[in-house]
């Protein structure tokens, strides 16, 4: 007897996977964001040292003077730049979408300048009379967030505080104002306070900028590479193109080859892909070409695990089994392959992002994140539909799976 509640259930949750897809697919693909490889843009690899010989780069030099070029890249007009430290003196920096090099070279490569100013502009101090390190974010006694200053020459700076008092001192980084605090009163032990933050992070912000600005720091430039913005539409049609051939004939073959599980498979294939799209841009991952290959092999993966477990369940059923012991006995007996078999893929992924370029580390990065949305998709999605479809009794004949009755020991 054809249970017709489950073939209901069935094509409801279809229907709402390609109605969702539908509606929002078009939405969640040009929300990704693209890397410079596939809209062009520029990198450099800058390798950071200080001016004073004496003195040494730290991870925290490099993370304050990541701060600083952060603040710069917002005068290029570039939406979301990657700029991140690397090793222990370098900074790696990507503008997708720049198309004057030099003005970023100009903009980027110099050295961070701190100053502070009267009304009038007059530079009043600048950072080399900052102490090392001498902007911190914390609380004052009411816990307020604030910037704690700790100046070398205590003298100089009360004596600028007391000509000023009452007046703003505003803190260039370069020629951008980061912010203009009143002096309240004569300072006179050479530490002050700026108030006014609104949270913890944005004093913690404000601090490591004009700590950049107070640490001399020079950039020599390594390596650098440019893409340009045709060269990267052309890379971006050919790997979308290359990803919609790839998947149009894995689907046709799963229908051909494993007929109603392998409708299940394209089904479950396309969650998969929207799955994986919109997770990329709730985390704002950035998509590079290498992303685009890893997300490839992710729907190779993906449909590798239906596949274990349809041919599984092609084995039970050519023992004799009934349809639903063999999707059961199937099911359960691939899940241990298929775990493994992802299992090692991540922890190669791991391996890859923990000692890889950034370019390798996007890659890495893509293929984990394949990888559990197709253990969602894949397996607890198929395993789902194909139950329905077992237990809805339409589908009791060995065609339906794509074994033939000859191939059967015991009927």
């Amino acid at each position: 007897m054809i249970k017709w509640s489950r073939i209901v259930t069935l094509l409801i949750i279809t229907a709402v996977i390609f109605g969702t897809v539908a509606m929002t697919g078009k939405k969640v693909a040009m929300n990704t964001t693209l890397g410079l490889d596939l809209r062009g843009g520029f990198e450099i690899l800058y390798e950071v040292a200080p001016l004073d010989p004496k003195q040494k780069a730290t991870k925290q030099t490099l993370q304050d003077a990541v701060h600083a070029l952060e603040s710069r890249v917002n005068v290029l007009g570039v939406s979301e730049p990657e700029i991140q430290a690397e090793g222990e003196n370098r900074i790696r920096v990507r503008l997708a979408g720049v198309t004057d090099q030099q003005k970023a070279r100009d903009l980027i490569g110099k050295p961070a300048k701190l100053t502070f100013r009267d009304a009038q502009g007059k530079i009043l101090m600048d950072g080399g009379d900052l102490a090392e390190n001498g902007a911190q974010g914390a609380f004052d006694q009411y816990q307020r967030p604030i910037v704690s200053l700790k100046f070398k020459d205590p003298k100089k700076f009360a004596d600028v505080t007391q000509k000023y008092i009452g007046k703003p001192m505003a803190i260039y980084l370069d020629q951008e104002l980061i912010t203009a605090p009143t002096i309240q009163s004569v300072i006179p032990n050479g530490v002050a306070q700026i108030d006014g933050q609104k949270s913890i992070e944005e004093a913690k912000n404000l601090a490591a900028i004009l700590n950049a600005g107070a640490l001399p720091v020079q950039m020599k430039e390594v390596f650098s590479t440019s893409v340009g913005a045709k060269l990267g539409q052309e890379a971006l049609h050919s790997g979308v193109e290359a990803g919609l051939i790839g998947t149009a004939i894995v689907l046709v073959f799963m229908m051909v080859y494993y007929r109603m599980p392998g409708v299940i498979a394209c089904i479950t294939l396309v969650a998969y892909i929207y799955l994986l799209m919109l997770m990329q841009n709730l985390m704002h991952a950035t998509l590079t070409l290498p992303g685009i290959a890893a997300f490839i092999l992710g729907i190779g993966m993906a449909v590798d695990a239906n596949i274990i477990m349809y041919e599984r369940i092609k084995e039970e059923l050519r023992s004799g089994k009934s349809y639903l012991s063999a999707m059961r006995a199937g099911s359960k007996r691939s899940l241990s392959t298929i775990l493994d078999a992802n299992v090692t893929s991540i922890i190669g992924a791991i391996v890859l992002f923990w000692f890889g370029s950034s370019s390798i580390r996007g890659f890495a990065i893509t293929l984990i994140l394949s990888i559990l949305v197709s253990l969602v998709t894949a397996v607890a999605g198929s395993r789902l539909l194909l139950n329905l479809a077992v237990r809805s009794n339409l589908f009791n004949k060995p065609g339906y799976y794509g074994v033939k009755e000859r191939d059967i020991r015991e009927l």
